[in-house]
């Protein structure tokens, strides 16, 4: 239990143990060098209100001063901050890195600076780095403690309520009250506390990390964010209040902004004694002059104010770095631009130019990864634990949050479903929750925000995974019971049409971006991700390894595990996929119905399973005409797609297995790809795009033939005893599909669903490819998340995303920390290559993915996530088993499983 009134410090926060005189710099790492010369003591207060004391030279510049109190703290993401001191005249003023620390502090014995934020971003998920977000959260307490961040008393008291999370944990009612009695966190606090401590018990469970990441989006939201407010008057005497932001500047009344000048319409800043000017753009639909003056306290306050100003708009809004102008011929008194300063911020280089004429202040960027982090692949295997764990926390959420919250609303969900679900899947949402937690602790130790990894006690991971799959191996018996959760779940919605309905709707939210019955599937999925994880680590270890020991014995229990569970798995995956292949496809009987046996669990299939599905064209007596094909165990069935409601593919054919024969018909029938299907009864001419589709349609038809030869079963009648469902596609006309990209077709789909549309059976149809049974069972072990840099074909910069890539699908995200993607791009269909020369990308960990006309750039922060994670995942995941790159034409080359040699 954490005592009245003590305070966390940066490092505390962060798990790292108090300082002894041990150097937290990397290994090989040496701190700022400072000029020769007598040395002076400097006293700089940190956000966390402890004062450290700093040793310089007294010709340093204040960058040198700077620099040390950054190393200090380990930050990388230095950019955004600065170093704050009251001069002689009473006024806070930034110290200007470029000249001497002792020009500007006349008396340093007697100053203490601080070390706070000077840049407030828009959107704080542009922090790359927990320590960042840690920094800016203590900013906004500050705020909000001083007065200088207001709001209403709802989120006054929501925003306290996370910074005691934070630095307590959990609620506790006694251990909350006093904490609360002894740190005074805003004015008026006493007035809230039954409502500070009425959120705070809403955030069990919530993390100091997602606890900042709470308070930074609140936070970001309010009117007043990062404002500091200038006293000035205006023409007419009224006080008002002058401020600058990411956007441009602000005019308050109190603390009510009136006006705001965006970047865009201002032309030029400028001061002249005690008169601050604002020259705007000339716009007729505006009232206001082309200059606006205000009056402010002394030509000192006005100075200072326009410094920020240039400050902030290069920071916000320069990105190109001005030609200087030429040279005079006879006299000269140097360059007009000097380099000013150089860093990074949130994935971005930069460079900053001063004008000694204009007196502005320009900034050239370069979009880039700088995030300092080990380079030993054991690292980069764990980093992948811990960015797909973190996808599949957030997976289980909405079966054990979101959808349960749904359910609760009404009570139309059989008690013995409900505590089936809650039964079965809370403890295994609750055990991987506290694993998430120590695997985001070891990273940030092995990441080197501590003292221990000097002496590599955290640099490995199979001692946490071992742990976490020991607890797993105690809820097997839960874990064989998720297929049975699918399966009641399945036959309570059949019997109640509210309940389909709600399940629907749900699946409607954005939430839910795969089916629901995807999601209850997902903890028998992750296994298989834990087994891959574990067999790489052991590989790249040594025997002699401190890791190796405890990842081979976690990798004895995780493939036991599997072992065991594989049969489930396997008619689970085979099942959840017939029903969803149901929703797709409209005159067609139940394709599984799963039932009992003698009270004990088990799964009964009327003769399905589950091979094949993808377009091929069928001959008829009007030509070619696109379909869609459905291969099962013991059928092949052809469909066209349908103008319902959710654009159901309507069933047309159904071709028996049993005595089928098959061979390839392109010279006989002179259409490219195609192939003959000799059935008992008819015959069936079908052409596919390319030769690598014609041969997978036949290797899988003939292998479904000997196999249903073998069985000696009869076939199923699938197809619906409606005269009009079973109408041959020839009586009728076929409207023409479009074959462009599956977001161009939905004009035609506007009552559709986005996540109808994004099944695999629509994309298949676009893109006309097919995909196999088998090639699901590869994406659900590839599935990966992370960090990567996004441009467009047409655009100049670089978007920094969560990318999270499952179901043939990457899924893009602000951040980790959102519950649902922004957006999503199927990939079937879709070439990977390397870019060109002649693209001009000139950046490293670069791959291209396009088709036809559409076409997108990702950048990864890495060679090990460019070449394993991303180039080898994604495309394994994507029908593909191999990725070939050739040097000479630096192209890579994708093959499927039947031409690798």
């Amino acid at each position: 239990m954490v005592e009245p009134g003590d305070r966390e410090v940066a490092g505390q926060r962060l798990g790292i143990p108090e300082s002894l005189g041990v150097s937290t710099l990397e290994p090989g790492q040496r701190p700022p060098t400072t000029p020769p010369g007598r040395q002076v003591s400097i006293r700089v207060q940190l956000l966390d209100d402890v004062t450290e004391v700093f040793d310089i030279s007294q010709r340093a510049p204040a960058k040198a001063l700077f620099d040390l109190v950054c190393v200090h703290l380990n930050l990388a993401e230095r950019d955004y901050f600065g170093l704050q001191y009251q001069n002689p005249r009473r006024m806070m003023v930034w110290l200007d890195l470029l000249k001497p620390t002792l020009k500007q502090i006349r008396r340093p014995k007697n100053t203490i600076l601080r070390f706070v934020v000077k840049f407030f971003p828009p959107d704080h998920t542009q922090l790359l780095e927990e320590l960042t977000r840690y920094l800016f959260a203590l900013q906004i307490k500050h705020d909000l403690a001083c007065g200088r961040l207001t709001c209403n008393a709802t989120s006054a008291a929501l925003l306290v309520s996370h910074i005691v999370q934070s630095e307590i944990g959990d609620f506790d009612e006694v251990q909350s009250f006093q904490h609360l009695l002894h740190n005074k966190y805003m004015p008026n606090q006493d007035a809230l506390m039954d409502k500070i401590t009425e959120y705070h018990h809403k955030h069990v469970g919530q993390t100091p990390a997602e606890s900042d990441y709470q308070l930074l989006e609140m936070a970001r939201r309010l009117e007043m964010y990062g404002v500091r407010l200038h006293p000035a008057k205006d023409r007419e005497g009224t006080k008002l209040s002058l401020a600058v932001s990411h956007i441009g500047l602000l005019v308050f009344q109190g603390h009510t902004k009136i006006n705001a000048f965006n970047w865009s319409k201002v032309r030029k800043l400028s001061f002249k004694r005690k008169r601050f000017l604002i020259k705007l753009r000339p716009d007729l639909n505006s009232a206001y002059q082309d200059t606006l003056e205000f009056v402010m306290a002394s030509r000192d306050c006005c100075k200072t104010f326009w410094k920020i100003c240039v400050e902030y708009h290069a920071f916000f809004r320069l990105f190109e770095e001005p030609k200087p102008k030429a040279k005079a011929v006879l006299f000269t008194r140097g360059s007009s631009f000097r380099f000013r300063y150089a860093g990074w911020v949130g994935g971005w280089s930069f460079r900053i130019y001063a004008s000694t004429e204009t007196k502005h202040i320009f900034r050239t960027f370069s979009p880039s990864f700088f995030q300092k982090c080990p380079t030993d692949k054991a690292y980069f295997i764990a980093k992948e634990l811990l960015t797909t764990e973190r996808t599949f926390l957030k997976d289980l959420a909405v079966i054990t949050v979101w959808f349960q919250a749904v359910l609760g609303k009404e009570d139309i969900l059989p008690d013995s479903v409900r505590t089936l679900i809650n039964t079965n899947y809370d403890p295994v949402y609750q055990l991987h929750q506290a694993f998430l937690k120590e695997v985001e602790q070891r990273l940030q130790q092995w990441e080197g925000r501590s003292n221990a990894h000097i002496k590599g006690d955290y640099q490995r991971v199979g001692d946490v995974m071992l742990k976490n799959i020991q607890g797993l191996k105690q809820l097997t018996s839960l874990l064989q019971r998720h297929g049975e959760v699918l399966v009641e779940l399945e036959r309570s919605c059949r019997a109640s049409q509210r309940l389909q309905e709600l399940c629907r709707e749900f699946e409607q939210q954005k939430v839910c971006y795969l089916s629901l019955n995807m999601f209850l599937l997902r903890p028998l999925h992750r296994l298989l991700h834990y087994k891959l994880i574990l067999e790489r680590l052991c590989k790249h270890y040594p025997p002699t390894h401190q890791d190796f020991r405890d990842s081979r014995a976690a990798l004895a229990d995780i493939s036991e595990m599997v072992l065991q569970l594989q049969g489930t798995m396997m008619k689970m995956e085979n099942i959840q996929k017939l029903l969803e292949l149901k929703k797709d496809l409209t005159g067609i009987q139940d394709l599984a119905i799963p039932g009992r046996v003698r009270e004990q669990f088990s799964l009964a299939l009327l003769c399905q399973e589950f091979i094949r599905l993808g377009c091929l064209s069928k001959l008829s007596g009007k030509g070619l005409q696109q379909r869609m094909f459905f291969l099962f165990s013991d059928s092949l069935v052809y469909t066209s797609r349908g103008m319902t409601a959710d654009n159901q593919f309507k069933v047309h054919g159904q071709l028996p297995l049993y005595g089928m024969t098959i061979r390839e018909s392109e010279d006989e029938w002179g259409v490219p790809h195609s192939f003959t299907l000799f059935g008992q009864h008819q015959s069936v001419v079908v052409a596919a795009s390319c030769v690598s589709e014609m041969v997978k349609w036949m290797e899988d038809i003939r292998m479904a033939v000997v196999l249903v030869e073998q069985s000696n079963r009869p076939s199923t009648d699938l197809l619906s005893t409606s005269r009009s469902d079973r109408k041959s596609p020839e009586e009728g006309g076929v409207e023409a599909e479009s074959e462009e990209e599956l977001s161009a077709s939905r004009s035609s789909l506007e009552r559709q669903s986005a996540q109808r549309g994004n099944t695999t059976v629509h994309v298949c149809w676009h893109r006309n490819t097919s995909v196999s049974m088998v090639d699901f069972s590869v994406a659900v072990e590839n599935q990966l998340s992370g960090n990567l840099l996004r441009k467009f074909k047409n655009s100049n910069g670089w978007q920094k995303l969560w990318v999270v890539f499952t179901n043939f699908s990457l899924f893009f995200y602000k951040s980790h920390q959102d519950d649902y993607p922004l957006a999503s791009l199927p990939l079937l269909g879709y070439s990977l290559t390397v870019p060109a020369e002649t693209e001009n990308i000139q950046k490293d960990y670069v791959f291209k993915l396009h088709f036809k006309s559409h076409v997108y750039y990702f950048r990864s922060e890495s060679q090990y996530t460019f070449q394993r994670s991303w180039c080898g995942v994604v495309f394994s995941g994507v029908v593909f088993s191999s990725v070939v790159l050739s040097s000479v034409s630096n192209q890579i080359y994708l093959y499927s499983p039947s031409y690798i040699s």
